[in-house]
């Protein structure tokens, strides 16, 4: 059990202080971003219910990989907050209150929707590049898939979830959450499976640019035990002493 509790707070320490500071201080409105997301896709769910509102929702949110390339564009910002008609709402509402909550806690809320939008972007590119593959091409699609509305939380919140746990050191986290998408293509080989894969990939390359970036500035590239006189640890120059997880700082 010791053995246990010492991995976990390697594991999940840096990002539960990053998590609980702002939350201690401020509460709720430490997250005002993810608070309005969810409550755009609660409207969002109940205007797309209504027999007026269907449409209305269509034209603005749902993509498809048979769309113009720059009417897919144009409302991919707004299919991320659209759940999907056949997944129930309440699991859309609690990805974005979650994970969007800690992104927006320790990346803030421009670099989150930075992160999201990458990540919903390359699984909507995917699908058209799948599609124009097809479906004996490898990572190609059938032409239906083409005709599938594409819209909900689902590949941000994947992109979000592995870019954090990578930023604040939780690697074994990452390659849990790279893991299950892996087996959920396996097992149940869809777009939406494909997509998240596709997400990753993107996701992927972010981090890899963040930790070159990070090594050009002569940053350490996780948490390490800041220096004191007379205690083993690494002195950085420039840095005082219990500024905490050696991350450099993210401002919103």
């Amino acid at each position: 059990m010791r053995a246990l509790a010492r991995w976990a707070r390697a594991e999940w320490g840096p990002l539960c202080a990053a998590v609980r500071e702002p939350l201690r201080r401020r509460g709720p409105a430490s997250v005002p971003m993810s608070l309005a997301a969810v409550g755009l896709t609660a409207f969002l769910q109940y205007v797309q219910n209504q027999p007026w509102g269907y449409q209305l929702v269509q034209n603005v949110g749902a993509v498809r990989a048979e769309d113009p390339l720059w009417l897919a564009l144009l409302r991919t910002p707004l299919s991320l907050f659209v759940p999907a008609l056949d997944l129930p709402v309440w699991g859309a509402l609690a990805q974005i209150l979650l994970v969007f909550g800690i992104a927006e806690l320790c990346l803030g809320r421009w670099r989150t929707l930075t992160i999201a939008y990458a990540a919903t972007l390359a699984g909507t590119l995917y699908a058209r590049l799948g599609t124009t593959l097809g479906a004996h091409a490898p990572f190609g699609l059938p032409w239906t898939d083409g005709q599938v509305v594409d819209t909900g939380p689902s590949a941000a919140v994947v992109g979000l979830a592995v870019f954090v746990s990578w930023r604040y050191g939780a690697y074994v986290t990452a390659g849990a959450v790279t893991l299950a998408m892996v087996v959920e293509v396996l097992l149940k080989e869809n777009l939406a499976g494909k997509e998240h894969l596709a997400a990753l990939m993107a996701v992927g390359l972010l981090c890899l640019l963040a930790a070159l970036r990070q090594r050009g500035r002569g940053l350490p590239g996780r948490a390490r035990r800041p220096w004191r006189p007379g205690g083993s640890g690494q002195r950085w120059p420039g840095r005082r002493a219990g500024r905490g997880s050696g991350l450099p700082p993210i401002q919103s």
